[in-house]
C-alpha cells in the first residue's frame, strides 16, 4: 500500500547485573542440593542479581541507553517509552516515568505494560501499532525490566532457584519497509491466581497485619496449571501470528521463547519440526528474567551474529495471568 508506515527494530540493548549467583550459592542458602536438578530439568547454571542500590528503572534505563546508542540516536528523539515489567519501582507512578528522566528523553510520552512475563511482547505489539497508526510516533523505546529477586523467598526452592534480574530493550523506528509483521495475544484469566506476587495491591494491601502473617510481598506458585500448558498453546499462537503475516513455518529463520526452561524450548522446537540451531537461550547464564528475557535473548543472539538482515523471526512468550503473546518480525539490522 502506497505510503504505508511500518515499525522496524533500529537497535537492541540489554543490561545484566554484575553479581553472579551460582547454583552452589543457592544450595548454600537452601541447605539442600538443587544444582543437578536445575541443570538437567531446567538448564539454569547461574543467574544475575541486581545490586542493593539498583532499581527496576535503573536496569531499564541502562538497557535503553545501549539500544539508543546502537540505533545511532539520542534520547531526545524518542516519542514514546513503554516499560514492560511486573516488578515496577512503585505501585504508582509507572516505571516508564523515572526511565524517561534517567535517559533525558524529555520529548517522550510514557506508560507501563504489566502482564507478567508476556509484558514485553505485548508492549512490542502496542509500540509497533502506535508507529503504524499515528505519525506523531516515529521512535519508540520498548524495554523489558525484571527485578524479581526483590520478591524472592530465598528459602522457597520453587522460586529462588529460577528468578533473576536484568533488562532488554529495542528501539522501534518508523520506516517504509516491513519490520514488525504481525502479533497475536491471548489470555487465560481463570489461572490469574496460580502464579504471582499477591500482596501489596488493592486486593491484599501490605498492611502490618498482612506482613506479620505472611511476610513481605513475594512471588509464589500458588496452584498448579497443566504442565503441558505452553506446549498446548504456543503452537496455535505461533501459527496464528504467522497467518496474519502471510507466512508459514518454512519461512521462519529464528525462534525465541520465554526463557524459563530449556527443556520446554527443546520440546517446542521438536513439535514445530525445527532444529535447535534456529533458536537461542540465555537462562543457563542469566537465569529466568521474566518480562526481560525475550529482548535480552534477542540482543544476545544478535550480538553473536545469529540474525541476518531479512530473517523472519518469531517471538513467543507466556506469563502469569496467564497471558501469552507471539510476534513475527523481519530483522532489519
Amino acid at each position: 500500500m502506497s505510503g504505508a508506515r511500518y515499525a522496524r527494530i533500529a537497535g537492541t540493548g540489554r543490561y545484566v547485573p554484575e553479581r553472579v549467583m551460582t547454583n552452589a550459592d543457592v544450595e548454600a542458602l537452601l541447605g539442600q542440593p538443587v544444582d543437578a536438578w536445575l541443570r538437567e530439568k531446567v538448564g539454569i547454571v547461574e543467574r544475575r542479581v541486581m545490586a542493593d542500590g539498583e532499581t527496576t528503572s535503573d536496569l531499564a534505563a541502562a538497557a535503553g541507553r545501549q539500544a539508543l546508542e546502537r540505533a545511532g540516536m539520542g534520547a531526545e528523539e524518542l516519542d514514546l517509552i513503554i516499560v514492560a515489567s511486573d516488578t515496577p519501582d512503585y505501585l504508582s507512578p509507572g516505571t516508564a516515568s523515572p526511565v524517561q528522566a534517567k535517559l533525558g528523553a524529555r520529548n517522550a510520552a510514557t506508560f507501563d505494560v504489566g502482564c507478567a512475563c508476556a509484558s514485553w511482547v505485548t508492549a512490542l505489539d502496542v509500540g509497533s501499532k502506535a508507529i503504524m497508526a499515528d505519525p506523531d510516533y516515529r521512535a519508540v523505546l520498548v524495554v523489558g525490566a525484571y527485578a524479581m529477586t526483590r520478591f524472592v523467598d530465598w528459602k522457597d526452592k520453587y522460586t529462588c532457584t529460577l528468578f533473576a534480574d536484568g533488562a532488554g530493550a529495542v528501539v522501534l523506528r518508523a520506516g517504509d519497509a516491513p519490520g514488525v509483521l504481525a502479533t497475536k495475544l491471548r489470555a487465560f484469566g481463570e489461572y490469574h491466581d496460580a502464579l504471582g506476587i499477591y500482596a501489596g495491591g488493592a486486593s491484599r494491601p501490605a498492611t502490618p497485619e498482612e506482613v506479620a502473617a505472611n511476610g513481605k510481598p513475594r512471588v509464589q506458585f500458588v496452584r498448579k496449571f497443566p504442565a503441558t500448558f505452553n506446549a498446548d498453546h504456543w503452537p496455535p499462537l505461533i501459527h496464528g501470528a504467522l497467518a496474519k503475516a502471510g507466512l508459514g513455518l518454512e519461512d521462519v529463520s529464528f525462534f525465541l521463547f520465554t526463557q524459563l526452561n530449556l527443556r520446554t524450548i527443546e520440546a517446542m522446537m521438536g513439535a514445530l519440526g525445527q532444529p535447535m540451531e534456529k533458536t537461542h537461550w540465555i537462562m543457563d547464564k542469566w537465569g529466568y528474567t521474566g518480562s526481560a528475557c525475550i529482548p535480552m535473548a534477542l540482543d544476545d543472539a544478535a550480538q553473536q551474529g545469529k540474525l541476518r538482515a531479512g530473517d523472519n523471526v518469531v517471538l513467543c512468550a507466556s506469563g502469569g495471568g496467564i497471558a501469552m503473546g507471539a510476534a513475527v518480525l523481519r530483522w532489519t539490522l
